[in-house]
């Protein structure tokens, strides 16, 4: 999933924008100064000083962008929104600098360098928030960058949540149904827009959040009527899953205290809400993460498709198969995708895995023997050292892997995961992490699990830095299983 990193975008639009107001200033001055075609009115003075307009320009500018809205999420705007909103920046910012220019002083500036610039500005406003927008609307629809989010409550407050929601199209938030908060309301005769379904009561709770994928959990209904309320928000937060309370401050209500969540206000949908979240914060180190993943996955295939080239020819000579291995695994919330691997196993080693089964190694749902007999030898040599993932880069390009990351699991262990072990897919899976570069062969599955959580709760860029550089030294010392 591309993940969007609220606050870090918001950090690098402000950015953008202000860029945008120099270029078009600086593009409209030559425009007025150089080109012909503007005849008796082309030519500049020298007066004013036209770094002091910019100056002003520079200045005014983030004031009136944050005034008219602009940075608001592209979950929950619609094109016209965005429309009116760049229209009023521009009227605002003209506005702005004119009185600020004729409180200094400056009365001969030229009007038409104005209206150049702020045409300008509006075709460069519109074109960079226009490529955002249907970019985001584009992967939205093909069901990537999106969230499902399921509601509790049949009240007046789900009501309002679901309507806000279904009025953002395109926002990316997929409503999976509502859970009735008590056993004894008639559920079956609450009527909701666009046809949302009801799911049961919220007793299912548990089951769903075990057997479906869940991104985060609405509640729109008095908490302190629900019973067993806080083992229910315990659960969620056990899995790693987002929870949001549409207050009045129903947290007070109930007590409850997370124990590795954080707690705080944020504005979702237009409606204020108090989420509980056991993801990072660091939203800007977490999108200079995602830049470095695709940075380095798009150079990395670029760079070693000849030594891809080389390893396809050894394993097409070494065994009858294909070259690559997939395999079904799960990924961000138990969201299921292909896995590449460089095939390192002979061509029917899952039919014999069933045979091995009492040669498992490893305790816990996973499978791991040392000496493998499915294993090929030019495998041997890859698992050995670790070139057997490099694949994955593909997985990571399509924004279903990181490079660091808890190590995807398949489906069928995940069925077998206690739900604590579970909040190890709150994260995205990653190419390398913490398991493989502690000693993997000889770490327990309990163990392995901590380390994976204990990756989350610590985790910072620096971390991500420091197991990439672990990864490259275990690489070459040839310390994979």
């Amino acid at each position: 999933m591309i993940r969007e990193y609220s606050r870090a975008l918001t950090r690098f639009h402000k950015v953008l924008d202000i860029f945008l107001v120099v270029l078009s200033f600086v593009a409209a001055y030559q425009i007025k100064r150089n080109f012909v075609f503007l005849g008796s009115s082309s030519g500049l003075s020298t007066e004013p000083n036209y770094y002091l307009v910019l100056l002003l320009l520079v200045l005014l500018a983030p004031f009136v962008f944050r005034l008219a809205g602009f940075y608001q999420s592209y979950r929950t705007q619609t094109f016209y929104q965005i429309v009116i909103r760049v229209a009023k920046a521009v009227v605002g910012i003209l506005a702005g600098v004119i009185v600020l220019l004729f409180l200094a002083h400056e009365a001969n500036v030229s009007r038409l360098l104005f209206v150049l610039f702020g045409f300008i500005l509006s075709i460069m406003l519109m074109l960079s928030k226009s490529i955002v927008y249907y970019t985001l609307q584009h992967y939205r629809a093909k069901k990537y960058n999106t969230r499902n989010v399921l509601i509790i409550g049949t009240g007046f407050r789900a009501k309002r949540m679901i309507k806000s929601l279904q009025r953002q199209q395109g926002s990316g938030y997929q409503i999976m149904g509502y859970l009735a908060p008590d056993n004894s309301k008639d559920s079956d005769s609450e009527t909701f827009p666009g046809n949302i379904k009801i799911l049961g009561s919220i007793t299912l709770l548990p089951t769903i959040l075990l057997e479906q994928v869940v991104d985060e959990i609405i509640f729109a209904a008095d908490l302190g009527n629900i019973e067993f309320i806080n083992e229910y928000i315990q659960f969620a937060e056990e899995l790693g899953i987002n929870i949001r309370i549409v207050p009045d401050f129903q947290l007070e209500k109930i007590m409850y205290r997370p124990e590795t969540a954080s707690v705080f206000m944020q504005e979702f949908a237009g409606i204020s809400t108090i989420v509980i979240s056991t993801l990072s914060q660091q939203h800007g180190e977490l999108f200079i993460k995602a830049c470095i993943d695709y940075i380095v996955a798009g150079v990395g295939l670029v760079i070693l498709s000849p030594f891809f080239l080389c390893i396809s020819l050894a394993i097409k000579l070494s065994s009858k198969g294909p070259i690559f291995f997939t395999q079904k695994r799960c990924g961000l919330h138990g969201r299921t995708f292909n896995v590449f691997k460089f095939r390192t196993m002979v061509e029917n080693a899952e039919d014999l895995k069933q045979s091995l089964e009492q040669k498992n190694e490893v305790d816990g749902p996973v499978f791991k023997i040392t000496k493998d007999p499915r294993i090929t030898p030019t495998g041997k040599f890859l698992r050995k050292t670790s070139l057997d993932e490099l694949p994955q880069f593909i997985n990571i390009l399509m924004g279903e892997m990181s490079l660091v990351g808890p190590r995807p699991p398949i489906p069928a262990e995940v069925e077998q995961y206690e739900p604590w072990q579970r909040r190890r897919l709150s994260m995205k899976p990653g190419l390398t992490c913490v398991w493989q570069v502690s000693g993997r062969n000889n770490i327990d599955f309990d163990h392995w699990m901590q380390l994976d959580l204990e990756y989350i709760d610590n985790w910072s860029l620096f971390l991500d830095i420091k197991i990439l550089l672990k990864t490259v030294r275990e690489v070459l010392s040839c310390g994979g299983e």
